[in-house]
């Protein structure tokens, strides 16, 4: 069940579906080998986490996407990240912070070779890790759930000309959290956030459902290089 389950979330927060389309349960049920009973199970499931929507007497449908929900979800997304690297740099231990640092030099910073989803990825367990440091895990547990909602946009978004200010803010951040300056902390993570938040911007007033159909295909194309991961 959870193999099906993980399958079935892929699709849905990868938009391999439509937004708004209507799921096929009959055509789900072959491409995924189950039954349409354990399949109902699944998109349950996916119903309560907000990834698909259930209508009564029509069936269920992939979440749409409208510019509101993108808003909020990342307002939430900043009051979450403010929170937690505020904390770590209260609760983490200096011996967790020097293997954040390791980690983000050694890994964090290095894109090359990466498909787009998987340097997502990457990004994402950077602002995890600082989350998991504030030592509050409904905190790591909620921004998770933010992360895959918002993963789309992100994907869409990353690129290699937007990389160099990512990596940037991520150090900037990091420099912060080593001396356990809360303030330059808080105010490094929002200017990074808010840098993320602006270039999606112009993605949502074209339109999130018509970059999504342009883009899906690049999502496999890898970076080549990584000049400025240094």
């Amino acid at each position: 069940m959870n193999d099906i389950y993980d399958r079935m979330k892929s699709m849905v927060v990868g938009f391999a579906l439509r937004p708004g389309d209507r799921l096929n349960e009959s055509a789900l049920s072959k491409q995924l080998g189950v039954s349409r009973t354990p399949l109902r199970e699944v998109l349950n499931r996916l119903v309560a986490e907000g990834h698909v929507e259930a209508r009564p007497g029509e069936g269920f449908f992939c979440r749409k996407l409208d510019a509101q929900g993108v808003h909020d979800l990342y307002d939430l997304r900043e009051i979450l990240e403010l929170a937690a690297v505020g904390r770590a740099c209260r609760n983490a231990s200096d011996e967790d912070l020097k293997a954040l640092e390791n980690w983000l030099v050694a890994e964090g910073l290095d894109v090359t070779g990466l498909t787009v989803a998987e340097a997502c990825e990457r990004d994402e367990t950077f602002h995890v890790r600082i989350a998991e440091l504030s030592g509050n895990p409904l905190l790591v547990a909620k921004l998770k759930d933010v992360n895959e909602k918002i993963r789309y946009l992100r994907w869409v978004q990353m690129d290699e000309s937007r990389l160099k200010p990512s990596k940037d803010g991520h150090r900037r951040v990091m420099q912060s959290l080593l001396v356990r300056d809360e303030d330059a902390a808080v105010k490094a993570m929002r200017d990074h956030i808010t840098r993320r938040f602006d270039q999606i911007n112009d993605a949502v007033s074209k339109g999130i459902s018509n970059i999504f159909m342009d883009q899906t295909d690049a999502l496999t194309g890898r970076i080549l290089k990584s000049e400025d991961a240094a």
